[in-house]
């Protein structure tokens, strides 16, 4: 498959689906796929859907609704340029914060999203100057409060930084100039302009894949992309574009998110059944989390039918976006707190902020 070919929506859905029919074949190695348990899986989203949108107009799933959570509104006057600029970084800095870390008393999503949205209005430092030191005190993070992946993150904005001024002039909101108006046009941009933030992983004629790692089960180069965080940041998008008065195509192009909310949903309730009791900690890389994701993004697709088919509604009524939202995010982190006094996730990824 071609670097274009990787660096698409599509290549994650095609190659997640050979993990997902591997794994109902009995084939993989870490997982057991229940699939009489999507049914009540459904029924638990739905369950959650009615219960946060009774009138069933869910939002989508995007950075806009944690800032909501978190009381953060942009203020009068704020333009689609400083809009986009805005869901950049936080979407960047949203990978997981760990356990233990808290902002104005939110922890994790809510958190992050208060505290970049505090950060970016309040004038935060140019990009490519952004240390580990001004981050950390910017989400009040230390000994006593940690935060996961603090390099990582600060290391991601400074190579952000480095993109801007290469690519779109010195100023984050002209990538508004850029984007097409479909959510898969949307995300080949981002892909490709946004490229080089990502830490070097897999090569492919010289290009960087970012979020992509491979799995012995993919036939030939064994590739798994899933381009999580840049999916993410194109959901979060549709707002500002759709305030600069675009209208975006073709949300279902995109696939759902590979993280541990959707994928804590699907082992809590039995749909995926590890095949050997949990380890502590997993690498990113490792084989087991290549396949609860690539199983995650394969299975919300499932769900997302089974869960309109059960609302009565068409999949442009309820996209994808939607679903994620009202949805199997929102059920994944429910049943985490049913299952768990701390609402953690059923398996522990290391992170590095910049995946997860």
């Amino acid at each position: 498959m071609s670097v274009s070919e990787l660096l698409s929506a599509g290549a994650v859905r095609r190659r997640c689906r050979i993990l997902y029919e591997a794994a109902r074949r009995g084939g993989l190695a870490h997982f057991e796929l229940d699939e009489k348990r999507l049914g009540p899986c459904a029924d638990y989203v739905v369950e959650t859907i009615r219960q946060n949108y009774p009138d069933l107009a869910v939002p989508y799933h995007s950075r806009w609704r944690h800032f909501e959570a978190a009381g953060r509104f942009v203020p009068p006057g704020c333009t689609p340029r400083e809009q986009v600029a805005l869901a950049v970084i936080s979407v960047l800095l949203d990978a997981g914060a760990g356990l233990d870390w808290r902002y104005d008393g939110l922890a994790r999503s809510e958190g992050l999203a208060a505290a970049s949205f505090d950060w970016f209005f309040a004038g935060m430092p140019p990009l490519r100057k952004v240390s580990a030191e001004a981050l950390s005190a910017a989400f009040r993070a230390g000994p006593g409060n940690p935060l996961v992946g603090v390099e990582g993150r600060a290391e991601l904005l400074q190579r952000l930084g480095a993109v801007v001024d290469r690519r779109l002039g010195g100023d984050l909101g002209n990538l508004l100039d850029l984007l097409p108006a479909d959510a898969g046009g949307i995300l080949a941009v981002l892909l490709d302009v946004l490229g080089p933030i990502w830490p070097g992983r897999l090569m492919v004629e010289g290009v960087s894949l970012g979020d992509a790692w491979r799995h012995p089960a993919i036939p030939g180069d064994g590739i798994v992309p899933f381009h999580k965080l840049s999916q993410w940041l194109v959901y979060s998008l549709i707002e500002p574009l759709e305030a600069a008065g675009r209208r975006i195509a073709d949300l279902d192009a995109l696939t759902g998110l590979p993280e541990y909310r959707n994928g804590g949903l699907l082992l809590d309730t039995g749909v995926l059944v590890l095949k050997h009791p949990a380890a502590d900690l997993y690498p990113v890389e490792s084989e087991l989390v290549v396949e609860w994701r690539a199983l995650t993004v394969a299975l919300l697709d499932e769900l997302a039918a089974a869960v309109r088919q059960r609302l009565g509604l068409t999949a442009a009524a309820l996209p994808l976006a939607k679903v994620l939202q009202g949805g199997t995010w929102s059920a994944g982190r429910r049943i985490a707190h049913e299952r768990r006094s701390d609402g953690a996730p059923p398996i522990r990824v290391v992170s590095d902020g910049t995946v997860f």
